[in-house]
């Protein structure tokens, strides 16, 4: 069969993947909706890894019913499932300890947005999975483009559904391999009239509300362009003249009290992969809104949007400062921003525009240079779809920012040396980790002394704290008369007692950079954040004994970072 060919092919082109590295790498069957074929697919490949010689189980499969779905499930190991009571009722969850303990060289798990059962060891499956990678076991999963967090809004408004079960994008652009399962909406429709998706008395509901043609095909377009948008991010990562940094980063202005954020960091992150750039989320605390001004609903409001901005993918800062349009234009000018995204700005009263008093819009307009504001719709009671999804136009005129200093692309195991790590196996505070940090770093660079370099950070972090990032702080500053970047790492076992977060911090990157070359700056951040994502880098780091062995880990997370491939069905 022809179907069974391409399984064949595939499951060659994801052996070889198998065999050339030790972390579990993950492969995605992305399709736009149930009955396109992902899991039939998935156990497709599973049965031909298994008759080359692999170990592979199921580590969970949905059936929904479906015969033929269910026959392919035959052969295979099945991993039973951990049941767990949730308010009176028996629930079956993927036993994830049971994987770890099986170690199989491959395990297939359907429906990676899944939102596991309260009580479970994570919220989302996405979650589980990591820990199973992280354990050097391959994982082989299906997923449905509309449970993307980035396409939350712009599925709402085309097909008028809201997707309560979401991942971040960071996972898809994590994946090693995505295989775009596709079927016109023609053969999807007819497959659910002849009961093959669900039951036939469900069926003709199904047609005539999701499953209609128009809903049908605006998914599927939205899944070709996600691929697109892939193959695009793939193909210029691996250009190592596309490595280099430009002044053209993705920033977006957070409010405490802005309506809907959401859309806007949404917005911001489909802007920045477009452009395959660093994105950054940017909250300006003035005195009015100190943490002891503003009330419980506007902090837990604030926390929850900063956290999805992180979710997203963006690098989350808070500024101090009294004029917001002057701070956001001095972190723009630091951080190399050529886009700045926000929301709709509220009116400003008549009697003050007599006063001279502008919006920040509008200060922001006058005031930028080499620039693009994009000003997004997000009044509550307006809703455009149009542009909202087709994302708006400038709303200033674009000047050609100052050519950048080109540095070249940088790597972690550049930036970091095992003589720039530290660990701490008690709790320790902020200000000795920062001396400790800055004092080996010192060390490594002529002309340099640990009080300049103390001075600098602490003045950064005066504007505001880089160590609230969900366990993880990114202290930086950009030094006068140092020629390269460097960067030395924290490992705190048992947190940074005087700072408080959302969970302990354990990572400190201390990041320097020379004054004259502020695009390594913004390299050098990307580059600690994306170590932070990484769940696997984390565990490793948590279980090093010494420096050695840490710096190990982090050139080994490197190496294994190899290429990744996007196949269409």
């Amino acid at each position: 069969m022809k179907q069974d060919l391409v399984a064949k092919d595939r499951a060659d082109s994801f052996l070889r993947m198998i065999r050339l590295g030790r972390r579990g790498r993950l492969k995605v069957y992305l399709g736009y909706g149930a009955g396109v074929g992902k899991t039939y697919l998935m156990l497709l490949e599973g049965h031909r890894l298994k008759d080359e010689g692999i170990d592979v189980v199921i580590g969970l499969v949905e059936t929904h019913g479906r015969p033929e779905t269910a026959k392919l499930i035959e052969g295979l190991d099945v991993v039973p499932r951990r049941r767990q009571e949730y308010r009176g009722h028996v629930l079956d969850e993927m036993d994830v300890d049971a994987i770890l303990q099986r170690r199989p060289e491959v395990a297939l798990i359907d429906e990676l947005a899944h939102a596991n059962v309260p009580g479970s060891r994570y919220p989302k499956r996405y979650q589980d999975v990591q820990d199973i990678l992280a354990a050097g076991i391959h994982v082989i999963t299906t997923l449905n483009v509309q449970h993307l967090e980035s396409l939350y809004d712009t599925v709402e408004k085309t097909v008028h559904v809201k997707v309560r079960e979401r991942l971040p994008d960071t996972v898809i652009a994590e994946a090693d391999e995505i295989v775009n399962v596709d079927l016109t909406t023609e053969d999807l429709q007819e497959r659910l009239r002849e009961g093959k998706i669900y039951p036939p008395d469900r069926a003709e509901t199904a047609l005539a509300n999701f499953f209609t043609t128009s809903n049908l095909e605006k998914l599927r377009e939205l899944t070709l362009r996600e691929i697109a948008s892939q193959i695009d991010l793939r193909r210029r990562g691996s250009d190592e003249e596309e490595n280099e940094p430009a002044p053209d980063q993705v920033m977006v202005c957070l409010s405490s009290r802005g309506p809907n954020s959401e859309a806007l960091l949404r917005y911001a992150s489909r802007l920045a992969g477009r452009l395959n750039r660093n994105w950054y989320a940017v909250y300006v605390q003035t005195p009015s809104e100190e943490p002891t001004v503003i009330d419980a609903q506007t902090q837990q409001f604030l926390s929850g949007t900063l956290t999805l901005a992180k979710q997203l993918g963006a690098l989350v800062f808070t500024y101090k400062g009294e004029d917001i349009a002057d701070t956001v234009l001095r972190f723009a000018r630091e951080y190399r921003v050529g886009h700045i995204v926000l929301g709709y700005p509220g009116r400003v009263p008549f009697w003050r525009r007599l006063l001279g008093k502008k919006s920040i819009v509008e200060q922001l307009i006058a005031k930028s240079r080499g620039v693009t504001v994009v000003l997004l719709d997000t009044r509550p009671t307006e809703t455009p779809a149009a542009r909202a999804e087709a994302g708006l136009p400038p709303i200033v005129k674009p000047t050609r920012a100052a050519p950048s200093v080109s540095a070249g692309p940088l790597s972690l195991s550049y930036l970091l040396s095992s003589r720039r790590i530290i660990i701490w196996d008690r709790p320790v505070d902020k200000d000795p980790v920062l001396r400790a940090l800055a004092e080996v770093a010192a060390k490594d660079l002529e002309g340099c002394n640990a009080d300049a370099i103390l001075a600098a950070v602490r003045q950064r972090e005066d504007q505001g704290s880089t160590f609230f990032n969900e366990g993880v702080a990114f202290p930086h500053a950009r030094i006068e008369g140092i020629a390269r970047p460097v960067m030395a790492l924290g490992l705190t076992r048992k947190g940074v007692v005087d700072e408080s977060a959302g969970k302990p911090i354990e990572l400190v990157f201390l990041i320097l950079s020379p004054a004259h070359l502020p695009d390594m700056q913004v390299q050098a951040l990307a580059l600690a954040s994306k170590a932070a994502q990484s769940q696997q880098l984390v565990q490793s780091l948590s279980s090093v004994r010494n420096a050695e062995e840490a710096f190990s880990a982090v050139q080994d997370w490197e190496m294994l970072r190899g290429p990744r491939g996007i196949e269409s069905s």
